[in-house]
């Protein structure tokens, strides 16, 4: 007997994080692969971070701190925002789930871009509700038509800022236009899972809509710049009332002790966020030079990947690349991501990459 699945989860693709590059190895028979794959820090964990996950494996038998209140008062006394209004959850991932289950019923919209983080469509798919899927001016979040698109059945608003997987932004001005046209009774959910790394001074403090009482989310992460991404922690800053409906769903010690304790004192290590974006604004002027000179034009990034056009099959330069022993992220047609990555690995993508080019024929259309 066939199993009873709602038609819209039926029609999921399951997201695909790639395989473990151990297990890549075996598979291809390559060793000392390099995985520019999914924007992880090349420099790992601040050292803060580790001697705190040295110092805090005595207590794992124990539950954790499930209101994560040393991490909130932090988060709080950095954003300077009350308790209150922070939310920590297993990655920011689990918070976009935990608003569509708080926010939407079956049938209700939820507006994002067509070409963004794929959690929002997932999460909203999942929860029955209804995505309005907004295509991308010249590759960046198309806010007035996204605004236009706002009806008495939307219930929430995603915007990647910076974009994944195209690494652009919008701007100050042009979220201040957008706030004015949307309705005060609609969630907008400011993604900023690379604010770190942000480097133009036109971006958007979104805090500020949060501090007004708008119904804003901004949402952030450790597993970026702070080189966590194994521990999953993510957090959430938004109002008072919508941090209380957030805590009804969500699941008890839902953030584990070590994540707690490392992201704790990830947060107080500014001279390895520091050295951090360093080097990704070094290397990134390198790897983008040295796409340029094969004759690719990456977008501009304010994150720590690059997102470009192969002129060929984004599948087969992806495939052939795993054979070179170099893992990037083919997100769909000719397009290629690639996270920046340390000197040595950076080199090594570019010149597997000119090999790669030369032995496949360009689109019809690239000519």
């Amino acid at each position: 007997m066939p199993l009873r699945v709602h038609p819209s989860i039926a029609k999921l693709v399951p997201y695909s994080p790639g395989k473990p590059l151990d297990e890549l190895e075996r598979e291809l028979g390559i060793y000392d692969a390099v995985k520019l794959a999914s924007n992880e820090n090349p420099l790992g964990p601040s050292p803060k971070a580790l001697a705190a996950l040295e110092a805090g494996k005595e207590t794992v038998h124990l539950y954790p701190d499930g209101g994560a209140h040393a991490l909130t008062r932090a988060l709080a006394e950095r954003w300077k925002v009350s308790g209150n209004q922070i939310v920590v959850g297993n990655g920011s991932d689990e918070i976009i789930s935990l608003l569509v289950k708080t926010f939407m019923s079956p049938g209700e919209e939820a507006v994002m871009a067509d070409h963004t983080f794929v959690m929002y469509k997932l999460a909203v798919t999942g929860g029955h509700g209804v995505c309005v899927e907004i295509p991308l001016n010249d590759w960046r979040h198309d806010l007035p038509a996204m605004a236009r698109a706002v009806t008495d059945r939307t219930r929430l608003v995603f915007v990647c800022n910076p974009n994944n997987p195209t690494g652009t932004m919008v701007t100050r001005d042009e979220v201040r236009e957008f706030m004015v046209a949307v309705p005060d009774d609609v969630i907008v959910v400011f993604d900023e899972a690379y604010y770190e790394y942000v480097r133009d001074p036109q971006y958007p403090d979104t805090l500020d809509y949060v501090r007004a009482n708008r119904p804003v989310v901004v949402l952030r992460t450790f597993s970026k710049i702070y080189g966590l991404a194994g521990l999953r922690i993510g957090y959430g800053i938004t109002t008072p009332d919508i941090t209380g409906y957030l805590h009804r769903v969500r699941n008890p010690f839902n953030a584990n002790t070590l994540a707690q304790f490392a992201a704790r004192a990830a947060l107080d290590d500014e001279q390895h966020v520091a050295a951090s974006r360093a080097l990704n604004e070094s290397e990134m002027a390198s790897v983008g030079n040295g796409l340029h000179a094969l004759g690719l034009a990456p977008f501009p990034s304010q994150a720590n990947f690059l997102y470009f056009d192969t002129h060929r099959d984004g599948r087969a330069v992806f495939d052939r690349l795993l054979c070179e022993g170099v893992i990037v992220r083919h997100i769909s047609g000719s397009m290629l991501r690639v996270t920046i990555g340390r000197p040595e690995e950076n080199r090594r993508f570019l010149d597997a990459l000119s090999r790669v080019l030369e032995t496949l024929p360009m689109d019809k259309d690239s000519r």
